[in-house]
């Protein structure tokens, strides 16, 4: 068991103007996954209520219990018709929307005037190998200044520690139907969850070949 990949995947829960978060079935879909690509690795996941404090509180503690050494998290962008592959956090937080806790925090800074923050050059790769299965996914450079630009930041941060996650992405999706059968697609829905999750499962592959690639860059330099 110690020897296996450790894999954290995240998403996020309800939220005002959200009431269904699809991210919830996603990471649920992508646990159930059973490939032979997958036999040796350990996975976690975990959905984060959609709040400052629970960030801060539950990812430090995720980290020491279950010691990813990557995470995908994902998050809802309810406004955008296609998969957007994050490239940065930005130092920003809206002080206009309140979280689900009704708390609106009264900075429009995570860190002072710290510049953004880059998940780094793995994000290419996630992006192709998302648009390999056929969907419409993009890379971004504004993950907003909401809860999963917050996250971004602070999981960011994180790969930078000792023991720390070696890479982390996150990946915003776009409503997808309520309903399994995926009726009412179009024109409402551009996507489905069976299209999202054979996305997710792409990107999750290739990270797992990255991570692996890192640690073998990392022991052999040490």
């Amino acid at each position: 068991m110690k020897d296996r990949l450790r894999i954290l995947i995240t998403g996020f829960g309800p939220f005002p103007g959200a009431p269904f978060n699809p991210t919830q079935p996603l990471v649920s879909r992508l646990l159930r996954l059973r490939r032979p690509a997958f036999d040796d690795i350990e996975f976690s996941s975990h959905i984060f209520p959609v709040t400052y404090k629970a960030v801060d509180r539950e990812l430090p503690q995720l980290l020491a219990t279950h010691r990813p050494q990557a995470l995908l998290m994902f998050g809802l962008a309810a406004r955008t018709q296609f998969m957007r592959i994050e490239t940065r956090a930005r130092n920003a937080i809206t002080v206009l929307w309140p979280d689900a806790d009704q708390e609106c925090l009264r900075k429009g800074s995570i860190n002072g005037d710290a510049q953004a923050r880059m998940f780094g050059p793995h994000t290419a790769k996630l992006l192709r190998a998302a648009l390999g299965t056929g969907v419409d996914a993009r890379a971004s450079r504004d993950a907003g200044s909401y809860l999963c630009n917050y996250l971004s930041w602070r999981a960011i941060e994180s790969t930078s520690r000792p023991n720390g996650p070696i890479l982390a992405a996150f990946v915003h999706i776009p409503p997808l139907p309520p309903r399994a059968d995926g009726q009412h697609r179009r024109p409402a829905y551009r996507l489905t969850l069976e299209e999202v999750v054979d996305a997710g499962e792409a990107m999750l592959l290739e990270l797992i070949k990255l991570t692996r690639s890192a640690l073998r860059g990392k022991s052999s330099s040490s």
